[in-house]
């Protein structure tokens, strides 16, 4: 039996979440919103039985590629501004600055994390729901609840940690 799939429908059900999802792990906007088509354009040519679920592996790979493009040119990742921009005037340099400081204590502290909690994490953030990561990751679905307790956690651990580090630096 062969499943027709709206690919109209699905690219605009799914590349908010995917943007975000990607967003999470290159820091860049627009790269996101790239690497975004990209797993699109793969996904038209190879036809995945659970295009979903394979547009998130398929941009994880991406993702993933390009972080260790960006550690090998050494080239700095952009950081997310957008979100807070709309309580910041943006105007005023010294609200920008700690604005970027503390997305900067975020990207490090997900950093921090191991990489399934980084992508249990990131999926749920991206709208996943529990059986949808468990089926991407090979995790349990009674472990997808504790397994994302503990990356909460630790990100705030590493986050407190990092605030830290910073307190004590200036």
């Amino acid at each position: 039996m062969v499943v027709t799939i709206d690919w109209a429908e699905l690219y605009r059900t799914t590349l908010p979440d995917l943007v975000r999802f990607l967003h999470r792990k290159v820091w860049d906007p627009e790269r996101a919103r790239d690497l975004a088509q990209e797993a699109f354009v793969r996904a038209l040519r190879e036809c995945p039985d659970k295009p979903r679920a394979w547009l998130f592996t398929v941009a994880a790979n991406l993702a993933r590629d390009e972080a260790r493009t960006a550690i090998r040119r050494k080239r700095h990742l952009t950081l997310l501004h957008s979100e807070s921009a709309d309580r910041v005037s943006p105007d005023d340099p010294a609200d920008d600055l700690e604005r970027e400081e503390q997305w900067e204590a975020v990207r490090r502290a997900l950093g921090e994390l191991g990489e399934r909690d980084r992508e249990v994490l990131l999926l749920w953030d991206a709208g996943w729901d529990y059986g949808e990561i468990a089926e991407e990751t090979g995790l349990a679905a009674g472990a997808v609840g504790t397994t994302l307790a503990r990356a909460r956690r630790r990100l705030v651990e590493a986050h407190e940690q990092e605030e830290g580090s910073n307190v004590a630096h200036h």
